[in-house]
């Protein structure tokens, strides 16, 4: 299995829709960073990766920095660190005043309207909700913003149609809906980072670029397929039909650090990932990742993350998050500004 796949086995993206939205122009709408909204939309979440599917008509995005981006029905963007950003029927639409956004997401719409009346635009917005750490070899990888078309091929037209179904199906009376769309997210992400590996340029680096390198891909693909192994450079070398000179220089040239090194940030990302969602003793956690004493796990356990490994489980637990924030609730809603308070 090749390493992008090994990740997303073990990442179990958390999806959901927080709301479809029919726009008519003028309009323009200012989203906050993901952080301001996080714990209102998937209480207990560490990373939250945004999204908006285009389903009809067309608008304009743009960030605070660089020119904004034209999307057409069909178009997915992805904000894979959540930052903040400002759609518009227009770019030269000015923003109206400031929406409550956590007010609203509490009441949980299924449908938002808003606008000026004019040529609609419909889109989805959703989020899918990681571990940090486990995504980390991802999200490094991935710039602010991230711009697929879905169309243009018979995987991707079918990906599309599935998308306006569940769309269809999360309005009506009848149950799992929402559900169906929120796997059908995780499905997106998926083919999205795919159509964006592809479009990568042969002078691109990082982790995605390094998985269409032969070397470098078969050297990740085989220690995401079995972490706990006692790999040296030399032995995975072997493994990557390279030698050791060789698959250390272009997997620093691609990922910006030494095999080993990968391999041990890996092992506790996994290691937290084991803490954190089950039982497990120590020594297990230890086993599983490819330590043979509790104590070496321990050490490089609080290198990592600043304390040991009981110790951290013990914050987690501490944690406890709360559950999901289901969605559709109301049969609709129209976007209104923040009222100024009186005196």
């Amino acid at each position: 299995m090749d390493a992008l796949s090994e990740v997303l086995k073990v990442v179990r993206l958390g999806s959901a829709v927080f709301f479809h939205a029919r726009f008519t122009a003028p309009w323009c709408f200012q989203a906050p960073q993901a952080a301001s909204v996080m714990q209102t939309l998937h209480p207990g979440a560490e990373q939250l990766i945004l999204y908006h599917f285009v389903t009809e008509g067309r608008c304009t995005i743009s960030m605070a920095d660089g020119p904004p981006l034209e999307l057409v029905a069909g178009d997915i963007v992805m904000f894979p660190h959540g930052d903040a950003h400002r759609m518009a029927s227009e770019a030269q639409v000015a923003p109206g005043p400031p929406v409550d956004l956590p007010a609203l997401l509490r009441r949980k719409p299924r449908m938002l309207r808003f606008g000026g009346g004019g040529q609609a635009t419909g889109f989805i917005c959703g989020y899918l909700e990681c571990d940090p750490r486990l995504c980390r070899p991802i999200l490094a990888a991935l710039p602010s913003v991230l711009r697929v078309s879905l169309r243009g091929d018979a995987s991707a037209d079918w990906l599309e149609a599935s998308i306006r179904y569940a769309v269809a199906e999360a309005g009506s009376p009848r149950p799992g809906g929402e559900g169906v769309l929120a796997k059908l997210s995780e499905v997106m992400m998926v083919e999205t980072l795919r159509r964006h590996m592809a479009q990568l340029p042969p002078e691109q680096t990082g982790w995605l670029a390094g998985l269409r390198d032969r070397i470098v891909g078969k050297a990740l693909s085989r220690l995401h397929e079995s972490p706990a192994q006692g790999w040296t450079v030399e032995s995975l070398a072997r493994e990557a039909g390279a030698s050791r000179s060789v698959l250390a220089e272009r997997f620093a040239h691609f990922v910006g650090q030494t095999p080993m090194a990968y391999l041990a940030r890996w092992r506790m990302a996994l290691a937290a990932n084991l803490l954190r969602g089950s039982s497990l003793s120590l020594a297990r956690v230890a086993e599983e990742v490819g330590y043979e004493t509790d104590a070496a796990f321990s050490r490089a356990f609080r290198r990592e993350f600043g304390v040991p490994p009981a110790a951290w489980r013990k914050q987690q637990i501490e944690r406890r998050p709360g559950l999901r924030l289901a969605t559709g609730t109301e049969e609709g809603a129209v976007l209104e500004p923040k009222r100024a308070q009186a005196g």
